[in-house]
């Protein structure tokens, strides 16, 4: 078989960067893509070809993607759209700027990535898109209405294009991780910071137990699995000759499943508000 080809977005560290050493070892050609250069450069030293990609800088998107396709001779076999952040903090004190910032990097930047990649595939008569969602993209949380809003915007989107895509080679995949040992939290910091004003908030007393979790570990969360749990799921997705729409990572998002399809909106609110 030749070999076949894949762009993983956010590399650097977390699911992405399991999923890149995982596919390489099944004889993928992995191109690591990452948002800041020296994390580019820290994946090239592993071995990997590694195009800067910024989901927030439509250039890199652009370049990122010529630049594998220079590599390939035009094709590309698999994308898998990974790389996210969060902006913790309750809805009521989320500046609308903060919003409009995670969803560029959270929803916008995948589709302009997703949109350039189609007509290669298309060209090429086959090829998987693959977006990394979140049992967030289908159950609420408080605290994380930014992060829980982009989900819910991917899994539409995804979806649709999925529809739209079945008269054509191409499929479109969710994949749904629960908690999943990465940096997700710690790389939350800025953005809370940077966004999120608590001590006038008229929750601020309410922020201690969510301060407690971005600033100090308690190690792993109840039912957490490591990256290469995602990795799993993700070689299914890209190597079934049939894939499922969706595949479920850890036992809260098979359960969560389960719940919303059961529980009435009210039961199920006050589940996740227990949370």
């Amino acid at each position: 078989m030749a070999e076949k080809s894949i762009l993983i977005t956010g590399c650097s560290s977390g699911i992405g960067h399991d999923a890149a050493l995982g596919l390489r070892a099944r004889g993928w050609r992995v191109f690591a893509s990452c948002r800041k250069p020296a994390d580019c450069e820290r994946m090239k030293e592993l071995g990997f070809e590694s195009p800067r990609i910024d989901y927030q800088d439509n250039a890199s998107i652009e370049a990122g993607l010529a630049e594998v396709l220079a590599a390939t001779g035009g094709t590309l076999d698999a994308l898998f759209n990974n790389g996210a952040f969060a902006v913790p903090g309750a809805v009521e004190d989320l500046p609308t700027d903060g919003l409009r910032d995670v969803f560029e990097a959270n929803f916008f930047g995948w589709h302009e990535l997703t949109k350039r990649v189609l007509p290669v595939m298309r060209a090429q008569g086959h090829g998987r898109v693959i977006n990394n969602s979140s049992i967030l993209g289908f159950i609420p949380a408080r605290w994380r209405g930014a992060y829980v809003s982009t989900k819910y915007a991917l899994e539409g989107l995804t979806d649709v294009l999925r529809i739209e895509m079945r008269d054509t080679p191409i499929k479109i995949i969710l994949i749904e991780p629960g908690p999943i040992t990465s940096k997700i939290r710690e790389n939350a910091v800025p953005h809370f910071e940077r966004w999120i004003d608590w001590e006038n908030s008229p929750r601020a007393a309410q922020y201690d137990r969510l301060k407690k979790r971005l600033y100090h570990s308690d190690g792993p969360d109840v039912f957490e699995l490591p990256a290469a749990a995602v990795t799993k799921k993700l070689i299914q997705a890209l190597e079934a000759k049939n894939p499922k729409p969706r595949y479920f990572v850890t036992t809260p998002t098979y359960l969560m499943g389960a719940m919303r399809r059961l529980l009435p909106s009210r039961k199920l609110d006050w589940l996740t508000a227990k949370s």
